[in-house]
């Protein structure tokens, strides 16, 4: 199947090219398909803020490459140049607080730092680092496809309906995609009748992204209402809803795009299974449970206007834009490592103990 899954691979987000990274900017699909350039970790921050470069996994991609373009100016500026990248730093893990791959693909990048000898060329080293962990993410994307699409044949091997929340292909990660990864690789195994696309308010990353990449793979996809999930659940015969991650802690808790916990909820009671796919490098063992994961809420005026056009009344707005998910909810947690199922504690521990399977 690997092959196939290579030879599917056609959209991509993130380009490093002569030193410059180059970000397919979000905000304007599925209308415009525009590409923004950075030159600078600053930039960077800025793009991961506004939601240029969106998605866990490409959030710290972007970030890694951000350290490169920092370590360079700042090496061209002269000085200590080392303190001075501190500030990069910083600025880069300010961009957004959920997404525990952005604080992950930073330390890999200080490490690497760290690790520097006297002769080594500062600027090459940073950047052949960006570059592993850029490839890293599409090999992990790979081998959660593939191990995604034998979970879902083990219990059915008949065409079968699957729902989704958010965005969590390509445009997300560094390759294939996670929890859209594995839709993607069970529609070439001949595993999916239909996909179910939840809009995703206020940033319609189902309806803007979702939609249009399975689309472009002539995959079969509805869109539909957030509120309508737990109908279609009852009404449509849905057997796995199939969900990413931005932050996974100790016990298997789930932190992802907000509208998933009421996902996990309905799914239980009509007895649907529940997937989460997302590479070891989402998983956070420093926290013991969802409780300590910091949640984001952004500018009310996400739900308060439509392309800066008012449509709500004069009233206060609520934007957690993350919930979390008890593991007690999730059938599956499926990584490049392997898969967790019923995960809990001491199987997350014995998952993070074992080597990456690719």
């Amino acid at each position: 199947m690997r092959e196939q899954l290579l030879a599917a691979e056609k959209v991509t987000a993130i380009d490093w090219r002569g030193g410059v990274l180059h970000l397919l900017d979000q905000r304007a699909l599925p209308l415009e398909e525009t590409w923004l350039t950075y030159d600078s970790a600053a930039g960077v921050a800025e793009a991961i803020r506004l939601m240029v470069v969106r998605g866990a996994p490409a959030i710290g991609i972007a970030a890694a490459y951000g350290v490169v373009l920092g370590a360079q100016a700042r090496l061209a500026a002269g000085g200590d140049w080392q303190a001075a990248l501190e500030e990069d730093f910083r600025v880069l893990a300010a961009s957004r607080p959920t997404a525990v791959n952005l604080f992950w693909a930073l330390d890999r990048m200080r490490e690497r730092l760290n690790r520097l000898a006297d002769c080594d060329d500062v600027r090459a080293a940073l950047e052949a680092e960006a570059l592993g962990i850029h490839a890293s993410d599409r090999e992990a994307n790979l081998t959660m496809a593939q191990l995604g699409v034998e979970l879902i044949r083990r219990h059915d091997s008949r065409p079968q309906k699957l729902l989704t929340h958010c965005n969590t292909g390509a445009l997300a990660t560094g390759g294939f995609g996670t929890a859209l990864g594995v839709i993607r690789a069970a529609h070439l195994a001949g595993l999916v009748e239909r996909v179910f696309a939840d809009e995703t308010r206020p940033w319609l990353q189902g309806a803007r992204l979702t939609a249009w990449e399975l689309a472009g793979e002539g995959i079969p996809v509805s869109l539909n209402a957030d509120a309508a999930a737990a109908h279609l659940m009852k009404t449509e015969g849905i057997t796995w809803v199939i969900v990413g991650a931005d932050r996974i802690t100790a016990n298997g808790d789930v932190a992802n795009k907000i509208g998933t916990y009421q996902l996990a909820v309905n799914a239980m009671h009509h007895g649907v299974r529940f997937m989460v796919v997302a590479p070891s490098s989402t998983i956070d063992m420093n926290l013991e449970s969802g409780d300590d994961i910091p949640i984001e809420e952004r500018d009310g005026r996400e739900l308060l206007e439509i392309g800066g056009q008012r449509v709500a009344a004069e009233v206060h707005a609520v934007n957690p834009v993350f919930d979390v998910t008890p593991a007690d909810l999730i059938d599956a947690i499926v990584t490049e490592k392997g898969v967790v199922e019923r995960p809990d504690a001491e199987k997350m521990k014995q998952l993070m103990c074992r080597k990456r399977l690719h």
